[in-house]
């Protein structure tokens, strides 16, 4: 049974912590708020030390955490994000509290936890990239993206010292090779994580011929989103490096009952 370890790869203080690590999806969106300062700061408060969120950007190029394109799943109004300038997208509340945050003020206000990035769009790609460096956040950073193309530019316009998980050709090779138990046409992955969820379809992502072979080739496993306690005990099992979560409360129950908790970084 997986019961912790300890990875160091290559440059990455991203990834100096011990494993598995805990995410807090969206800082815990079963909560009924995301991607909030509210939510983070619970998040936060409960033990969390690695923080998954999204960025957008505004329309006057300011990097804004926002999951969606628009905001009617929130707020009701049809409007995209990045349509708005930070002024009014500031000016939005949600319970009388500001519902977007700024990606340079919240890495300001936390700098000691670790963030897990989605970059949802390209607009928002060089604004991320200009709220790390401005921050001084390189190392406590993953940049992700369900676009190959995005994290290309992301690899070609940072330091190879900025952790990038997989892109979603990156994963599906990944996933080849781990069938055939061997490397594959020269295979060399070029992000740090393959951040995945158990499964894609009717296919099955995760499993112990996954783990092993990413681990093989240096390569973390962190699963999203994962909410049951039996599936999050069964992960573990299998030694995935990481497990994303709304259910804050729910995984460090689970981390807490294998001496796992609380899951700090060293940063």
């Amino acid at each position: 049974m997986f019961t912790g370890r300890r990875r160091v790869l290559g440059p990455y203080p991203y990834l100096d912590a011990p494993r598995p690590l805990a995410f807090a999806h969206r800082g815990g969106a079963a909560s009924g708020e995301e991607n909030t300062v509210a939510a983070f700061a619970r998040a936060v408060s409960t033990g969390y030390r690695y923080l998954e969120t999204d960025a957008h950007a505004s329309r006057d190029g300011v990097a804004v955490l926002f999951h969606d394109h628009d905001l009617s799943r929130i707020t009701g109004d049809r409007r995209s994000v990045e349509d708005l300038t930070w002024a009014e997208l500031s000016a939005i509340r949600l319970g009388g509290e500001p519902l977007i945050p700024r990606l340079d003020e919240t890495l300001s206000a936390w700098p000691k936890v670790r963030f897990n990035i989605d970059v949802k769009s390209d607009a928002s790609v060089q604004p991320t990239l200009d709220a790390i460096a401005r921050t001084g956040a390189r190392d406590r950073v993953l940049i992700g993206s369900f676009s190959g193309r995005r994290l290309a530019r992301v690899r070609a316009a940072t330091s190879p010292r900025l952790a990038t998980s997989l892109g979603p050709r990156e994963v599906a090779t990944l996933w080849a090779a781990s069938r055939v138990g061997a490397g594959l046409w020269g295979f060399v992955p070029r992000g740090i994580a393959a951040q995945v969820p158990v499964r894609q379809g009717p296919v099955r992502l995760v499993d112990s011929r996954f783990v092993r072979h990413a681990h093989k080739l240096g390569v973390d496993v962190h699963v999203w989103t994962i909410d049951d306690p039996d599936t999050m005990r069964a992960l573990l099992d299998l030694g995935v490096d990481g497990i994303m979560t709304d259910r804050i409360d729910i995984l460090a129950d689970v981390y807490r009952s294998r001496g796992l908790w609380p899951a700090r970084s060293e940063s």
